[in-house]
């Protein structure tokens, strides 16, 4: 009985994926001097938490938070990886 994985792997997809944030943020930070493209691309909706939890251990200080600000450009850019993962 054998068992037969597929060639595709998810860490090549949470890569490409990754990838395609950063590029597509790297686009918003591009098109900012461009009105009509800044307003589109950068639009964004953040969320997480406001105030970061704070474990102060006397030794260390340790600072959780969470927070997420996505914006079309990321978007479009999570997309454009996928797209690559499927054509791979």
């Amino acid at each position: 009985m054998s068992y037969r994985r597929s060639d595709k792997n998810g860490w090549a997809l949470f890569l490409l994926i990754l990838a395609g944030i950063v590029l597509g943020s790297f686009v918003g930070f591009l098109v900012k001097d461009i009105e009509w493209l800044n307003t589109w691309f950068n639009f964004h909706k953040a969320f997480g938490m406001e105030n970061p939890v704070t474990l102060d251990l006397g030794v260390v200080l340790l600072v959780f938070q969470l927070r997420f600000d996505i914006t079309v450009a990321s978007i479009l850019g999570i997309i454009a990886g996928i797209f690559v993962y499927r054509k791979i």
